[in-house]
Parts: C-alpha cells; sequence; structure tokens
C-alpha cells in the first residue's frame, strides 16, 4: 500500500513539474517577441529536490548486500519500506492540506519506528536513517513546533546510537538536527519568497487598475461637461442662425472657446498620465529603435534622480529617438546616461547620414529646440548636431542634488 501511494504521489508531481516547465517556455517565448528575457522565477519546490538525499541509505544496502547484516529479512523489508514511507511523505510535504494530515502524520510515525528499529538493532550505516527521517519532517513540520519536535528526535536518534555506537552518537545527533532545521528553514523561506512575489503582482495588478480608472474618470470629468456645453450651444446655434446670425455666431464664438479649453486640458490630462520613468523611456527607446531597424545600445550609472529630472531626460530621449527613427537611416543608436555627485548627462549617438537633426515638432510638442528651452530653465543645457565622425548627436546635461531641488518648483510650472 506504501509502494502504491509512493507512486501516485510521484507521477502527481511529475505532472505539476512538466506543467509548470511548459508554463516557464511560453512565459520565455512570449517575452522574447517583446526583446526581453523571462524572469528567473526558479522552479516550484517538489518533492523531486529531497529524492537525491535517499543515498544517505546506500551504507545499510551495502550491508544487506554484503552480509554483514543479521536477520537480513528484516533489513530487506524494512529499508524499502522505510524510503517508501520517505517518497510519500516528501511529495506530500509541498501542499499545506496533505501535508497537515493524519495520514502523513501516521507515515512519519512508522518511519520513526522503523528507524529505531533498523538502526537500534544494526547500527553503523543504518543510522543514517535518521538524518533522512529528519529531512522528511523538516519538510513536513512547519510552525512553532518544528523546534521541539527537531530537538526531540535529534536527542531520540543520539539515544538510539549509543546503543550500538557509544560517544560516536553525537555525529548522529548533529546530522539528525542539522537536516531538520536547515531543510524546514530553506522550505519556509522558499514560501516566504513567493508569497511575496505573489503579493507583488497583486499590487502592481491593483496599481494597474487604479490608474486605468483614474484615467478613465479624469477624462469622464474632462469630456463629459464639455461635450454637453458643446452639445448644448451647437443645437442653440442651429436654432438661432435663421433669425439672428449674430446671436448665433456669438455661440459659434463660446463653443470654439470651450472647445480650445477642452483640448488643453486633454493634452495636461494625457501629457501626466503618460509621463513615467526614465528607465520606461529607455525601453521605449530600446523598442522603437529595434522596430526600425536600428541596434539599440543603452548603457547607464550614476545615482538615482529626481522625478523631475527623469521626466526631463526622458523627454528628450524621446525627441531624438523618433528624430533618429524617422530621419536618419542609421543602424545603430547608443544612448549613455552618467551622473556624478553635481550633475547628470544623456549622451544619443547615432551613426546615421539623415537630417536627424531637424527641428521638428516632438512627442507632447516639444522639439529640439522646445527641449533646450525647458532644459534651461532647470539649470542644464542640451546640443544637437554633427558627430565628428559622422552620424548625429544629442547631449543634455542636468545639475543633481541641492541645485536641482531648488528648481523643482520653477520647472514644474515651465513644463505645464
Amino acid at each position: 500500500m506504501a509502494l502504491k501511494h509512493s507512486w501516485q504521489a510521484w507521477r502527481h508531481a511529475h505532472r505539476e513539474w512538466k506543467d509548470w516547465h511548459e508554463e516557464v517556455k511560453a512565459a520565455r517565448r512570449v517575452k522574447g517577441e517583446h526583446g526581453r528575457p523571462a524572469e528567473e522565477m526558479g522552479p516550484p519546490p517538489t518533492g523531486f529536490a529531497l529524492l537525491p538525499w535517499m543515498l544517505m541509505g546506500l551504507g545499510a544496502f551495502s550491508s544487506l548486500v554484503n552480509g554483514r547484516t543479521p536477520n537480513p529479512w528484516i533489513g530487506w523489508i524494512g529499508l524499502p519500506l522505510f524510503n517508501s514511507l520517505y517518497v510519500y511523505v516528501v511529495f506530500r510535504a509541498f501542499h499545506e492540506k496533505a501535508r497537515e494530515s493524519r495520514s502523513t502524520r501516521v507515515a512519519l510515525g512508522a518511519m520513526l519506528l522503523l528507524a529505531c528499529g533498523l538502526a537500534g538493532g544494526y547500527g553503523d550505516g543504518w543510522l543514517a536513517l535518521f538524518p533522512l527521517l529528519g529531512l522528511a519532517v523538516g519538510a513536513t513540520v512547519r510552525g512553532r513546533h518544528l523546534a521541539k519536535v527537531g530537538i526531540g528526535l535529534s536527542v531520540l536518534s543520539a539515544l538510539t546510537a549509543a546503543l550500538t555506537e557509544g560517544w560516536d552518537a553525537i555525529g548522529t545527533f548533529y546530522g539528525t538536527f542539522l537536516s531538520t532545521m536547515v531543510t524546514a528553514a530553506i522550505l519556509s523561506l522558499s514560501d516566504t519568497v513567493r508569497q511575496l512575489r505573489d503579493a507583488r503582482e497583486e499590487l502592481a495588478r491593483q496599481a494597474v487598475e487604479k490608474e486605468r480608472l483614474r484615467f478613465s474618470r479624469d477624462l469622464h470629468d474632462l469630456l463629459g461637461h464639455t461635450l454637453s456645453v458643446i452639445v448644448v450651444k451647437s443645437e442653440a446655434a442651429r436654432r438661432l442662425a435663421p433669425r439672428s446670425m449674430d446671436a448665433a455666431l456669438e455661440q459659434i464664438t463660446d463653443i470654439e472657446a470651450v472647445g480650445r479649453q477642452a483640448l488643453t486640458e486633454i493634452r495636461e490630462a494625457v501629457t501626466g498620465y503618460r509621463e513615467g520613468s526614465l528607465a520606461t523611456e529607455l525601453d521605449n527607446a530600446r523598442s522603437a529603435l529595434t522596430a526600425a531597424g536600428i541596434e539599440p545600445v543603452v548603457r547607464q550609472s550614476g545615482r538615482p534622480l529626481s522625478a523631475q529630472t527623469e521626466a526631463l531626460l526622458g523627454w528628450v530621449v524621446r525627441e531624438a529617438v523618433t528624430n533618429a527613427v524617422r530621419y536618419s537611416a542609421a543602424t545603430t543608436c547608443t544612448i549613455t546616461v552618467e551622473g556624478t555627485a553635481e550633475r547628470v548627462r544623456l549622451r544619443i549617438v547615432d551613426d546615421g547620414s539623415g537630417p536627424s537633426g531637424t527641428a521638428g515638432p516632438g512627442v507632447g510638442g516639444t522639439g529640439l529646440k522646445g527641449l533646450t528651452e525647458r532644459l534651461t530653465t532647470a539649470g542644464g543645457s542640451l546640443t544637437a548636431g554633427p558627430g565628428a565622425r559622422g552620424g548625429f548627436t544629442v547631449t543634455a546635461e542636468l545639475p543633481v542634488g541641492e541645485a536641482e531641488s531648488a528648481r523643482d518648483a520653477e520647472l514644474t510650472e515651465a513644463t505645464t
């Protein structure tokens, strides 16, 4: 019966491992399409991780094969039964309900009786059954009772070993205690890491949902009233046009003013919604350059930057990369961010021959000229022109630290 349950537990764990493997392969294919490697999540813990430790029973098996064990038929029955129970327990240890079930506790009790009987009767290599039992106990017993169970099992193993090995029982005590506590610590840490990862994913999902709701609410607040006013005034203008053209023109003038105001508010809302971190802009730049057949090279070093500085540098990255994609006919574009204690420098260099320096309208209605004004207001500078070895180079510099903080309020007013 124990062999049957062990085989079923092994097959169930193997199916779970195969399913996880397929999920990881699918995730790597999907993320590879977007130019990023899949995050190495690590395989979910299963009983397979504890199976190699069954090799500790080779000493007992060797004694049986070489005929050094009296009454060998007891050993030939007890050792496979102990190993079967071990497999059964460790595969159930990674499922909370199965780990805490009565059948698992009964299996552990049976393993304890077998270990005491076989190790106490034969000694020598059979004492390794206690550390193996410690692994099963450490994988199964969690929480506040672990220390008591681990110490109790270790003391029992030492007393059993003392019957045949004398003072060498100290090694059995140490091995049993170490295998129990280390296994429990590693598996508990693994569970904690996975719970934290699940919590992080849930928080990220909630943040995305919250931002979507905020954006939809902002658009509703901006457009709902404005469109209603435009519709009402349009109907009024249609009714007044046959009777009084001046009154109709007055309504049309109001419609134009409301529309312009709404356009300004929408631009501000969308700009605030899309303005992200420098890391996000660098990722977007990689994607855009790759899609255009330009090889991106991104290097970043230095201290963390404030949100305002990252936003300004993000605008520079957008504008320069957009120009490189549209006009440069380049094959490589290098983006370098270097920070010191006083200043941060962003340098974007392509090896193209096209007029990538054309100060056309950029993202958000700002070209290189507009970006120069914005960086100057922030105490920085922006230069753009042909490179010494061909291509086009855009260099932006901004102060960091105290000088940066002193201009944040002024810069916020200038960029809205």
